[in-house]
C-alpha cells in the first residue's frame, strides 16, 4: 500500500480521506489556502502546506504548485476528493507524467464522461437506455431550434462539460429555446471553458438514482446499490438516502445490471457512480456518470459497512477486488442531509464567524465536517459546511433519528439550512418515500430565521 498521499482538497472531504489513512498507517499531506490556515483537516494531517491565496484559482486549482508539494513532500499519490480537481483530465494525466499515482479513473475515462454528448454516446453503445435527445454539439440559436422541433417539446437545455445545474434550463416552447440558448451557452463558457450546448427530452415528476460502483484494474466491477439523490436546489442535492424507497426490487435489479454493463463498456476502474433519471412508472435513463466519489458516500458505506476510500487506495494501488457482488450484503437504511451556511429563504450563502457549535450524538448518527466554534465561513468556497447521517434497522427509524438529530444540531453565529432540513423531512411527502426533484419547489416552504 501507499506509504503517504497528498489530498488535493479541503475541509470534510480532507478530514474523511485522512481518517482512512490513518487506520490504514498510510501518512498524510494536506494542502491548504491562506483561508484555510486554522482548519481542523489542516492540523488532523501529518503535514501541511500553503498552495495560496483563497480564491480557489490561486490555491486548490493550482495543478503544477499542488503537485510541485507532492514531490516535494514524497507523496507516492493524490487524493482528488470530490469537486475541484477531481474530475480535471489533464490533473490526472500530469500526476501520472511526474510518477505519482491519481486516485482515480484514467484520464482518458475522465474526459469522456464529463463530456454529457460523449458520455451519451458511449453509454448507449453500451445498450443502457438515455433519455432521448440530440447526441452532437449545438453551435448556434439556429441549430438548437431544428434540433428542438425534431425532439419535441418541454425540452432540457443543457451545457456538453456541465455541472451542478450551470448552464441547464427547462425550455417549454421554441420561443423560451430562443431566449435561452445565448445565455447558458456563455455561462458554459464561463465556467467550464466549454460553450457545448445539447437537448434532453424533459421527463416530468423525475426521481434522481444514481448506482455506486467499485471497479479494478482487471475489468471486475460490483454495483454497491443505490441512492436516492431527488431532493435538489438548483439542481444540486441536499438530502439523499440508500437504498431509494421509489423504485422496485425489479427496477433495482435492472438498474444495477445496467450500471456495471456501462462500467464495463467503458473500461471503468475505481470508484463511480452511474447517475439515472427515473420516471413514475420507473422506466429509468441515464444521466452522466461522476468519475470520483460522491459527496454522499456515508450513506452507501452505512449500508454495506464498507470503507469507500479505502476500497478507492487498494484500487489505484493496483489491487484486485477483494470482494464479489454476493459478497456486499445491504442492511438497513440511511439518510444524509448536508448542512450549509446559507440563508433558508435566499439560499444564498452567508458567511461568517461560528461563535457555538454542537454536533448531534447517539446511536446510529455519524457527522462529516471540519468545523469548530470559532471557525470562520468564508465566501471563498462552497458553502457546505458538514453531513450529518442517520441509519437505522428500518427506513422508519433512519427518519426519526435524522429528524432529532437536526433539532439537536447547534449552529450559532451564521444562518444555515437546518430549519429547512427539519422541515423536509417531518413532510409527509416525504415520509412516504415519494420525492421527485421538484420537491423543494412544490413543498418547501420558507420560515424567516435570524442568525444568533
Amino acid at each position: 500500500m501507499f506509504s503517504k498521499i497528498l489530498i488535493a482538497n479541503r475541509g470534510e472531504i480532507a478530514l474523511r480521506i485522512i481518517r482512512t489513512c490513518q487506520k490504514l498507517g498510510i501518512q498524510t499531506i494536506a494542502i491548504y489556502s491562506e483561508a484555510d490556515a486554522d482548519s481542523v483537516f489542516v492540523r488532523q494531517a501529518d503535514e501541511s502546506y500553503c498552495v495560496g491565496k483563497p480564491p480557489v484559482n490561486q490555491s486548490y486549482l493550482n495543478a503544477d504548485e499542488i503537485i510541485r508539494i507532492a514531490k516535494r513532500g514524497g507523496a507516492q499519490a493524490i487524493h482528488p476528493g470530490y469537486g475541484l480537481l477531481s474530475e480535471n483530465a489533464a490533473f490526472a494525466k500530469k500526476c501520472i507524467d511526474e510518477g505519482i499515482a491519481f486516485i482515480g479513473p484514467s484520464p482518458e475515462i475522465i474526459a469522456s464522461m464529463g463530456s454529457k454528448i460523449e458520455a451519451r454516446k458511449k453509454i448507449k453503445e453500451a445498450g443502457v437506455p438515455v433519455i432521448e435527445g440530440i447526441d452532437t454539439s449545438l453551435d448556434n440559436e439556429e441549430e438548437a431550434i431544428i434540433a428542438g422541433k425534431a425532439v419535441g417539446y418541454p425540452l432540457m437545455l443543457k451545457a456538453s462539460a456541465g455541472g451542478g445545474g450551470i448552464g441547464m434550463q427547462l425550455v417549454n416552447s421554441e420561443e423560451e429555446l430562443r431566449k435561452a440558448f445565448a445565455g447558458n451557452k456563455k455561462r458554459a463558457e464561463s465556467f467550464f471553458g466549454d460553450g457545448a450546448m445539447f437537448l434532453e427530452k424533459y421527463i416530468s415528476e423525475p426521481h434522481h438514482i444514481e448506482v455506486q460502483i467499485l471497479a479494478d484494474t482487471y475489468g471486475n466491477v460490483i454495483p454497491l446499490w443505490e441512492r436516492e439523490c431527488s431532493i435538489q436546489r438548483r439542481n444540486q442535492k441536499v438530502v439523499e438516502e440508500a437504498p431509494s424507497p421509489f423504485i422496485s426490487e425489479g427496477t433495482r435489479k435492472k438498474m444495477l445490471e445496467a450500471a456495471v454493463k456501462a462500467a464495463k463498456h467503458i473500461g471503468y476502474f475505481n470508484a463511480g457512480t452511474i447517475e439515472f433519471l427515473v420516471d413514475h412508472e420507473q422506466n429509468f435513463y441515464f444521466l452522466e456518470m461522476n468519475t470520483r466519489l460522491q459527496v454522499e458516500h456515508p450513506i452507501t458505506e452505512e449500508i454495506t459497512g464498507l470503507d469507500l476510500v479505502e476500497e478507492q487506495l487498494k484500487v489505484a494501488f493496483g489491487e484486485r477486488l477483494s470482494l464479489t457482488r454476493s459478497d456486499v450484503h445491504r442492511k438497513g437504511h440511511a439518510i444524509e442531509v448536508r448542512i450549509y451556511a446559507e440563508d433558508p429563504i435566499t439560499f444564498f450563502p452567508s458567511p461568517g464567524k461560528i461563535t457555538n457549535f454542537q454536533l448531534p450524538q447517539g446511536e446510529g448518527i455519524r457527522n462529516e465536517c471540519a468545523i469548530e466554534a470559532g471557525s470562520q465561513v468564508t465566501p471563498f468556497y462552497d458553502p457546505m459546511i458538514g453531513k450529518l447521517i442517520a441509519w437505522g434497522e428500518t427506513r422508519n427509524e433512519a427518519c426519526i433519528r435524522i429528524k432529532k438529530a437536526l433539532e439537536n444540531y447547534k449552529i450559532e453565529g451564521i444562518k444555515t439550512n437546518i430549519s429547512m432540513l427539519i422541515q423536509t423531512v417531518s413532510h409527509p411527502q416525504f415520509l412516504v418515500g415519494y420525492t421527485t426533484t421538484q420537491f423543494l419547489s412544490d413543498y418547501y416552504l420558507p420560515q424567516k430565521t435570524t442568525a444568533k
